[in-house]
Parts: structure tokens; sequence; C-alpha cells
């Protein structure tokens, strides 16, 4: 991964627009409800206390956060939602995995297609792309003055974490998803401030594109965002800073 563009200026990752932030609120309040309904108690379900820290990381406020969990066993009880992940190729040869959440398949399944296509892409089969990927917990620090290499490498290794990659202004700190909740929790006990907590779909070698494909690229990425039941997009392209959407 490329470090700099990924975690560069933090405080404009974070300073997303109302609009944007609502469409963020929204995806993972779905995923909250969801989670809860194994569960509402974070303590018994490792599930959704992960969600949790992931909403937290995203700034959404505790109180969405109880709303969310206590729609699980209200207007969501009949509702059956599936995880479903697409694969497929972007422009360019881009490799791209979209993640969803969905209470109607058939729509999702098309709506999906219809981004890629309308982009330059086009949908692949099951295992199409995600050999290119590994599938990694990642929990991202803030880097500071108090938290040097040295104690976050000691903290990640205590923690039971495979890796710590620094960054110009973060610690990503790795993990086999089996471990991600644990890793997620000791760093979490220690009153470190988490700016990304989850399971994710890391690619092993990233591509560059032109210009032109770029912009239909980030074109691609904006309609996957904009769709209610996308709730996460992976992909192996290097996007510079002031366009990066992952």
């Amino acid at each position: 991964m490329s470090g700099h563009s990924k975690w560069a200026n933090i405080k404009n990752k974070k300073a997303k627009t109302d609009a944007a932030k609502g469409k963020i609120f929204t995806k993972l309040g779905r995923e909250l409800a969801v989670a809860a309904k194994a569960g509402a108690d974070p303590t018994t379900n490792s599930k959704l206390a992960d969600v949790i820290a992931k909403a937290k990381a995203a700034n959404m406020p505790n109180d969405n956060i109880t709303r969310s969990i206590k729609k699980a066993a209200g207007e969501l009880g009949n509702v059956n939602y599936e995880v479903k992940t697409y694969e497929g190729y972007g422009i360019g040869g881009s490799a791209v995995i979209v993640s969803t959440l969905t209470d109607n398949v058939n729509r999702t399944v098309g709506e999906v297609r219809h981004i890629f296509d309308k982009y330059g892409g086009n949908m692949g089969t099951t295992g199409s792309v995600s050999y290119m990927f590994e599938n990694a917990g990642v929990v991202v620090i803030e880097r500071t003055v108090e938290l040097d290499e040295d104690t976050v490498m000691e903290m990640a290794l205590d923690a039971g974490a495979d890796d710590v990659i620094t960054e110009d202004d973060a610690y990503e700190v790795r993990t086999a998803p089996s471990n991600f909740s644990a890793v997620r929790k000791y760093f979490e006990e220690k009153g470190i401030t988490l700016l990304e907590a989850d399971i994710m779909m890391i690619p092993n070698d990233k591509i560059t594109l032109n210009d032109e494909q770029l912009i239909s690229f980030n074109k691609m990425l904006d309609a996957f965002e904009d769709n209610d039941d996308v709730q996460n997009v992976y992909h192996n392209v290097e996007l510079p800073e002031e366009e990066d959407n992952d």
C-alpha cells in the first residue's frame, strides 16, 4: 500500500461534507442493526463490538449508534439482510471488490453490474479478482510524539498483531481476521483513539491509471458510494492524495 496517499491529511479525510457523513452513518447504522440481531450486548457479541469500533472511528455519534442497535429488535426484525460480495474489473484492468448488505439481491446485483458497465468495467465471477487481495484486520492509529514507532510495534506484538506499517502520519496495524477483535480491543483498552478499525481486502499490488482513466474510475467509486446497498469498495488503484476515496 502507498503509505503517503492512504493516510496523509487525516483531518481532511475526516472532514467530509454533511451529506457524505449522512450517507456513511446510514450505512454504518444498517451494519450495526444487522450485527445487533445476534445480540444487542457488545460484550457478548464480538461482531457488534467490531462494528461499534468502526462507527466510532468514523466519528458516528453515540446516539446514532444506540438508535441503530435498537432498530435490530424493531423495524429490522422482519427484514432479512444478506451480505453479498461482487468482484469485477474497472477501467484500465483495475481490480474491484464490492461488499454489499442487501434485502433484495436481484436489485443489488443489477445495480452493481450497471455501475461497472457504465464506467468502462465489467462484473466478473467469484474469485476473478479476489486472489489479488489479502483479507486482513486493520487498525489505524494516528502517529504522535507520544506514540513512537517502537512503542506501537511493541504494543502490536503484545496484542497479537502480525505487522505494523508506519505511514507519514499514522500507524497501520495489521492482523489476521481471526485476531482482529482482540487486537482492536487491546488498543481501545489502552485508551488509544482508532482512526479506522475494520476487516478489509488489501491489494497485494497497486496499479496506476492515466488522468482520463482516473476521472472515470473515481466516478465509478462515487456511484458505488451513493448506492445504499454498497457497504465497502476495495480496489488496487493508486489514487492521488486529494482523490483518495477508500
